[in-house]
């Protein structure tokens, strides 16, 4: 598998700066997170609502929010999560997960500006979305295979308007495909290289319990800590 394709490309300098100020994760191996444990980057920050899809009663996987999250057959996200205790870390880290799903959803359209991606995030969070999809639409690719999502953890800023998840991934079994010729890379798929973790400062909409959006991200690639 070719890793430059398939995993995510590296932070711009400015993101990586700011990403490095979000907390580590509770109990992670990153270092002591009760250190400065009532500040979140992005606590503050707002969104504008999301514009739904046409058929805002559907409640399953694929249309969240009414927002379709569809994927293709052949790309399968498995998320190894378990639900939170804390009302509010419980959705903001399912609206991460549709985060995630939204910039697949965006690399099997080929299009960044697929609807989905701008309902699950703003400022630097669908900046990098964005940034990720248009890479794989100028590389002629799109993914394929299983990615898989564990290890995930929460903390709630203090005001309550921002949790910060973090979560590790395993690519090993996750590819790129060629668009013209649908043919698949899969190159050398094993080691460090199928592992990253990521930081996702997920805020609260405005008037809306229940929505979170993605306005951070930061990401290690080949964590020894996921491996």
């Amino acid at each position: 598998m070719n890793r430059r394709t398939t995993r995510t490309m590296p932070v711009t300098a400015a993101l990586a700066v700011t990403g490095a100020l979000l907390l580590t994760a509770c109990g992670g191996s990153d270092g002591d997170g009760s250190k400065d444990s009532d500040k979140i980057a992005g606590a503050e920050q707002g969104a504008e609502k999301p514009k739904k899809s046409a058929d805002p009663s559907a409640s399953n996987d694929e249309k969240p929010d009414g927002v379709d999250l569809s994927l293709p057959a052949d790309l399968k996200l498995v998320f190894d999560w378990d639900k939170p205790k804390d009302k509010d870390e419980a959705a903001a880290l399912d609206d991460a997960r549709h985060y995630v799903q939204s910039i697949y959803k965006g690399v099997a359209e080929q299009s960044a500006k697929d609807p989905a991606v701008a309902a699950y995030a703003t400022d630097k969070g669908l900046s990098y979305a964005r940034t990720q999809i248009q890479g794989r639409v100028d590389a002629g690719i799109t993914s394929t295979g299983t990615r898989r999502h564990y290890q995930e953890q929460t903390r709630k800023a203090p005001n309550g308007n921002a949790v910060e998840v973090s979560f590790c991934v395993d690519s090993s079994k996750f590819f790129s495909k060629e668009v013209k010729t649908e043919k698949i890379r899969k190159g050398n798929s094993s080691g460090p290289a199928s592992y990253d973790h990521f930081k996702i400062v997920m805020n609260k909409f405005p008037g809306e319990d229940d929505l979170w959006r993605a306005s951070l991200v930061f990401v290690t690639e080949k964590a020894k800590q996921c491996a």
